[in-house]
């Protein structure tokens, strides 16, 4: 890359980072627990809107796994999710109405969150239907996985975002408030992923899965991207770009391989097709504030009303990361 394309790079960074501070004012603090966060603590940023039911499993899974602090911006919920969230000794909360596609679909408000309250602390960007898995994840916190990244001078964690599902009919298992969502979306497709590399940014672009395969078999090349990058050492220059797909220093989107082998990565199980799909498409597609002019939600919207089955004779039933590894979906690296 030449010097002008390097420049330019910069200049699209810059350009977020004064979104983001302007954005800034869109925000309303609920509940402001910052001063109780230490140094090394790691964080969990996250934007949402209706996902009271998700809510208890979500901070649980991720308190037990050893994040110490998470920070919330609510997106309008109607459903009670704010004044749960405001009860949590452990949560910073901020409330918005204001428009979620033009936050460049909440980064805005995500970026100036990061580069606020995350300078120097390992964060961990996801959305509320997101659940990080990493090598030895089973036995250890994540703070021996940031240890370790600190140790080797790795910045970030690169995962595939991996679309699990149930066996039958998504509206025949209905999920309940505080239950694992993967004791009933337990399936995922372990192939039928496409990678390709930007150029530009250096960060690879994934689609596939289910999403691929049932709700844009027309069209694969439109499917959502997989590729994530949710788990960086956060410093006030940096920047998202994309959702959590690729971030600015462009550095940071090499995740992937190293001399000699691969680099430790991760998945983030995905528990979107859950029955409750139905009227989050239905609802998403009424406000109109997703990428692309809601394509996504088109296509959940016209499939989930026929109330599909995302199995098929290869999928895969989920056991625990050492499976996902064999099947080359995350890797270990050089972490013993």
């Amino acid at each position: 890359m030449g010097l002008v394309d390097a420049y330019k790079l910069r200049v699209r960074r810059r350009v977020r980072l004064i979104r983001a501070f302007r954005k800034r004012r869109e925000l309303t603090s609920v509940a402001d627990r910052t001063a109780e966060v230490r140094p090394g603590d790691t964080l969990l940023f996250a934007t949402l809107r209706n996902e009271r039911i998700r809510l208890p499993y979500f901070l649980a899974y991720y308190r037990a796994m050893g994040i110490q602090h998470f920070f919330f911006v609510d997106n309008g919920s109607d459903d009670g999710s704010a004044d749960y969230l405001a009860q949590q000794g452990d949560v910073s909360l901020w409330h918005t109405r204001k428009s979620y596609r033009k936050a460049r679909f909440g980064m805005d408000w995500m970026n100036w969150l990061l580069r606020r309250y995350a300078h120097g602390h390992w964060a961990l960007t996801v959305d509320v239907d997101e659940f990080l898995v990493f090598p030895f994840c089973d036995t250890r916190p994540i703070q021996a996985l940031t240890d370790w990244l600190d140790a080797s001078q790795v910045r970030a964690l690169g995962t595939l975002l991996l679309d699990m599902y149930p066996k039958g009919p998504l509206t025949r298992q209905p999920y309940r408030e505080g239950a694992d969502p993967f004791a009933t979306a337990s399936w995922f497709d372990s192939g039928n992923y496409m990678i390709s590399k930007n150029w530009d940014t250096w960060n690879l672009w994934i689609q596939g899965g289910p999403r691929a395969r049932v709700f844009f078999a027309d069209r694969p090349d439109q499917a959502p991207a997989l590729n994530k990058i949710p788990l960086v050492k956060w410093h006030r220059s940096y920047a998202y770009i994309s959702s959590t797909h690729m971030l600015l220093p462009r550095g940071l989107n090499l995740v992937y391989d190293m001399a000699g082998g691969e680099k430790t990565s991760g998945c983030l199980l995905h528990a979107k097709f859950l029955d409750t799909i139905t009227g989050k498409a239905a609802e998403e597609l009424k406000r109109g504030e997703h990428y692309a002019g809601s394509r996504e939600y088109k296509a959940y919207d016209k499939r989930v009303r026929e109330d599909p089955d995302l199995w098929c004779k290869w999928s895969e039933k989920y056991i625990n990361w050492r499976q996902l590894e064999i099947l080359g979906l995350m890797s270990t690296g050089n972490w013993a």
